[in-house]
């Protein structure tokens, strides 16, 4: 008995509408379900990325994250959809949003090392906003005396920025400087200027992500 072809446009109608009404980011693995797993991990990537270029153009994009691929509306429909719901999104501080930046760049790290980079005492409610906020947490425990927690980003963390991985972050060649001789992780960590690095995260972080609606 002959098996029919799988049918692209229906493909794509079935993906729309999952990645459409996640309130969540969708990975492989999950949309692979959607058809019973008959379609290879791969088949699936190309005719995402197909659906992505049928979206060209439109109020929305289809992305990929961290954690999958979603729909979200482009950035420069923000100023249109905060009409909508203007509340703004909380404002850190520049402690908070320059310890982020230093666990982001130089990661795994631990508090010591962040408060060697900053020059200054981090305090524990920064950790704790950021851990909050879904951006950070612990990862494991540094092989010193103490044992003190390793910091690392989360995928939430790379989904608020809109990109899929670490590699994907701005160089910092084009942000500023974050830490000197960072090509030289054995070197001992200096006091440099954050602002640059900060800035550009706050701008990304204040973008909260919004969902096409179906």
């Amino acid at each position: 008995m002959e098996t029919t072809a799988p049918d692209l446009n229906h493909i794509k109608k079935v993906l729309e509408a999952a990645l459409l009404t996640s309130p969540e980011p969708l990975s492989l693995a999950e949309l692979r379900k959607l058809f019973e797993d008959e379609l290879s991990a791969d088949a699936l990537r190309r005719i995402l990325d197909e659906l992505r270029a049928d979206w060209e153009g439109r109020g929305a994009e289809l992305t990929q994250v961290a954690s999958g691929w979603r729909f979200r509306a482009r950035p420069e429909m923000q100023q249109f959809l905060d009409r909508l719901n203007p509340q703004k999104p909380p404002r850190y501080s520049r402690a908070v949003l320059e310890t982020l930046a230093i666990i982001a760049y130089r990661q795994p790290v631990t508090r010591g090392e962040i408060e060697e980079i900053r020059g200054v005492v981090v305090s524990a409610n920064i950790i704790k906003a950021l851990e909050a906020r879904g951006w950070v947490e612990v990862v494991g425990h540094k092989e010193v005396p103490g044992r003190p927690e390793l910091l690392a980003t989360t995928k939430a963390f790379l989904d608020d920025l809109n990109v899929s991985s670490l590699a994907e972050l701005p160089a910092l060649d084009d942000l500023g400087s974050l830490v000197e001789k960072a090509a030289e992780p054995d070197e001992p960590p200096a006091a440099v200027e954050l602002e640059p690095v900060a800035e550009e995260i706050e701008d990304s972080m204040l973008q909260e992500p919004r969902r096409a609606a179906a």
